[in-house]
Protein backbone atom coordinates (compact mmCIF):
# COMPACT_ATOMS: atom_id res chain seq x y z
CA UNK A 1 0.00 0.00 0.00
CA UNK A 2 1.67 3.57 -0.83
CA UNK A 3 0.31 5.03 1.86
CA UNK A 4 2.16 3.02 4.23
CA UNK A 5 5.44 3.77 3.08
CA UNK A 6 4.38 7.53 2.83
CA UNK A 7 4.13 6.71 6.75
CA UNK A 8 7.51 5.26 6.86
CA UNK A 9 9.24 7.97 5.61
CA UNK A 10 7.20 10.90 7.32
CA UNK A 11 9.01 13.04 9.89
CA UNK A 12 6.82 14.21 13.10
CA UNK A 13 6.91 17.90 11.93
CA UNK A 14 5.09 16.87 8.85
CA UNK A 15 2.87 14.20 10.37
CA UNK A 16 1.57 16.71 13.32
CA UNK A 17 1.56 19.11 10.44
CA UNK A 18 3.65 22.12 12.11
CA UNK A 19 6.96 23.63 11.13
CA UNK A 20 10.18 22.17 11.74
CA UNK A 21 11.68 24.20 15.22
CA UNK A 22 13.76 23.33 17.81
CA UNK A 23 11.01 24.55 20.41
CA UNK A 24 7.72 23.20 19.83
CA UNK A 25 4.21 25.32 21.48
CA UNK A 26 3.00 22.58 24.37
CA UNK A 27 -0.86 24.03 23.70
CA UNK A 28 -0.24 23.32 19.97
CA UNK A 29 1.63 19.79 20.29
CA UNK A 30 -1.65 18.89 22.26
CA UNK A 31 -4.46 19.57 20.07
CA UNK A 32 -2.19 17.88 17.01
CA UNK A 33 -2.09 14.73 19.51
CA UNK A 34 -5.10 14.54 20.21
CA UNK A 35 -6.71 15.16 17.20
CA UNK A 36 -4.20 12.65 15.66
CA UNK A 37 -4.67 10.06 18.57
CA UNK A 38 -8.70 10.35 17.81
CA UNK A 39 -8.56 10.08 14.05
CA UNK A 40 -5.98 7.31 13.81
CA UNK A 41 -6.59 5.01 16.92
CA UNK A 42 -6.69 1.40 16.31
CA UNK A 43 -10.01 1.09 18.01
CA UNK A 44 -11.58 3.11 15.20
CA UNK A 45 -9.98 0.48 12.74
CA UNK A 46 -11.79 -2.66 13.96
CA UNK A 47 -13.80 -3.03 11.30
CA UNK A 48 -10.93 -2.68 8.10
CA UNK A 49 -8.83 -5.18 6.58
CA UNK A 50 -6.06 -6.35 8.73
CA UNK A 51 -3.45 -4.29 6.67
CA UNK A 52 -5.94 -1.13 7.66
CA UNK A 53 -5.77 -2.29 11.03
CA UNK A 54 -1.95 -2.70 11.16
CA UNK A 55 -1.40 0.88 9.16
CA UNK A 56 -3.39 2.19 12.07
CA UNK A 57 -1.07 0.86 15.12
CA UNK A 58 1.50 1.82 13.28
CA UNK A 59 0.12 5.53 12.81
CA UNK A 60 -1.13 5.68 16.35
CA UNK A 61 2.76 4.60 17.28
CA UNK A 62 3.77 7.65 15.56
CA UNK A 63 1.71 9.76 16.94
CA UNK A 64 2.88 8.66 20.52
CA UNK A 65 6.43 8.52 19.84
CA UNK A 66 6.17 11.84 18.09
CA UNK A 67 4.47 13.63 21.43
CA UNK A 68 6.92 11.83 23.83
CA UNK A 69 9.69 13.79 21.85
CA UNK A 70 7.71 17.20 21.57
CA UNK A 71 6.78 17.18 25.14
CA UNK A 72 10.96 17.64 25.78
CA UNK A 73 12.76 20.53 24.31
CA UNK A 74 15.74 18.07 24.59
CA UNK A 75 14.13 15.52 22.67
CA UNK A 76 13.26 17.39 20.03
CA UNK A 77 16.61 19.41 19.84
CA UNK A 78 17.92 16.04 18.92
CA UNK A 79 15.36 14.98 16.74
CA UNK A 80 15.88 18.29 14.24
CA UNK A 81 19.69 17.47 15.22
CA UNK A 82 18.83 14.31 13.87
CA UNK A 83 16.87 15.31 10.83
CA UNK A 84 19.35 17.77 9.90
CA UNK A 85 22.32 14.93 9.45
CA UNK A 86 24.01 16.48 12.20
CA UNK A 87 23.78 14.12 15.08
CA UNK A 88 24.03 10.62 15.36
CA UNK A 89 22.57 8.23 17.77
CA UNK A 90 25.40 6.61 19.35
CA UNK A 91 27.93 9.58 18.57
CA UNK A 92 30.96 10.28 20.80
CA UNK A 93 31.09 13.49 20.88
CA UNK A 94 33.76 15.29 21.81
CA UNK A 95 33.43 17.94 24.82
CA UNK A 96 35.84 21.20 25.21
CA UNK A 97 38.43 20.09 27.77
CA UNK A 98 37.78 23.58 30.15
CA UNK A 99 33.68 22.27 30.37
CA UNK A 100 34.98 18.88 30.85
CA UNK A 101 37.28 20.38 33.70
CA UNK A 102 34.42 22.30 35.51
CA UNK A 103 32.21 19.75 35.74
CA UNK A 104 34.60 17.25 36.74
CA UNK A 105 35.08 19.81 39.74
CA UNK A 106 31.32 19.40 39.97
CA UNK A 107 31.02 15.56 40.38
CA UNK A 108 34.16 15.34 42.34
CA UNK A 109 32.27 17.65 44.79
CA UNK A 110 29.00 16.06 44.64
CA UNK A 111 30.93 12.62 45.10
CA UNK A 112 32.36 14.07 48.25
CA UNK A 113 29.38 15.97 50.02
CA UNK A 114 27.17 12.35 49.01
CA UNK A 115 29.76 10.29 50.77
CA UNK A 116 29.68 12.65 53.88
CA UNK A 117 25.58 12.72 53.33
CA UNK A 118 26.18 16.45 53.55
CA UNK A 119 22.46 17.91 52.00
CA UNK A 120 22.92 21.24 52.27
CA UNK A 121 26.23 20.83 50.23
CA UNK A 122 24.32 19.23 47.96
CA UNK A 123 21.52 21.18 47.25
CA UNK A 124 24.11 24.39 46.62
CA UNK A 125 26.11 21.99 44.05
CA UNK A 126 22.56 21.15 42.73
CA UNK A 127 21.93 24.54 42.22
CA UNK A 128 24.90 25.35 41.09
CA UNK A 129 24.76 23.28 38.42
CA UNK A 130 21.05 24.19 37.71
CA UNK A 131 22.79 27.87 37.39
CA UNK A 132 25.19 26.81 35.03
CA UNK A 133 22.97 25.13 32.41
CA UNK A 134 20.87 28.20 32.38
CA UNK A 135 23.85 30.08 31.49
CA UNK A 136 24.44 27.35 28.67
CA UNK A 137 21.00 27.75 27.50
CA UNK A 138 21.50 31.49 27.52
CA UNK A 139 24.59 30.88 24.81
CA UNK A 140 21.97 29.48 22.38
CA UNK A 141 18.27 30.64 23.32
CA UNK A 142 17.85 32.93 20.40
CA UNK A 143 18.71 29.86 18.07
CA UNK A 144 16.36 27.85 19.70
CA UNK A 145 13.45 30.12 20.00
CA UNK A 146 13.63 31.48 16.49
CA UNK A 147 14.56 28.65 14.78
CA UNK A 148 13.39 28.86 10.79
CA UNK A 149 13.94 26.07 8.54
CA UNK A 150 16.26 26.73 5.92
CA UNK A 151 17.35 29.91 7.21
CA UNK A 152 18.98 28.96 10.59
CA UNK A 153 22.89 28.08 9.45
CA UNK A 154 24.30 24.91 10.39
CA UNK A 155 26.72 26.90 12.27
CA UNK A 156 24.28 28.05 14.40
CA UNK A 157 22.68 24.42 14.45
CA UNK A 158 26.31 23.02 15.96
CA UNK A 159 26.00 25.70 18.39
CA UNK A 160 22.92 24.07 19.66
CA UNK A 161 24.79 20.66 19.08
CA UNK A 162 27.78 21.84 21.53
CA UNK A 163 24.87 22.88 23.95
CA UNK A 164 22.78 19.70 23.94
CA UNK A 165 25.80 17.48 24.39
CA UNK A 166 26.86 19.48 27.37
CA UNK A 167 23.51 19.82 29.04
CA UNK A 168 22.88 16.11 28.65
CA UNK A 169 26.33 15.73 30.25
CA UNK A 170 25.21 17.72 33.57
CA UNK A 171 21.69 16.14 33.82
CA UNK A 172 23.42 13.38 33.94
CA UNK A 173 25.87 14.01 36.93
CA UNK A 174 22.42 15.52 38.32
CA UNK A 175 20.46 12.78 38.14
CA UNK A 176 23.58 10.65 39.47
CA UNK A 177 23.44 12.66 42.60
CA UNK A 178 19.46 12.34 43.23
CA UNK A 179 19.86 8.22 42.67
CA UNK A 180 21.68 8.14 45.58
Amino acid sequence: MQCKKYYAVMNYFELYEIPVVLKVDANTIKQRFYALSRKYHPDFFGNETEEEQTEALEKSSLINKAFKTFSSTDETIKYVLQLKGLLQEDEKYKLPSDFLMEVMEFNEELMEAKMEDDKNKISNLEYRISNLQIALYETVKQIVESYQENITSEKELLQVKDYYYKKKYLDRIVSSSNSH
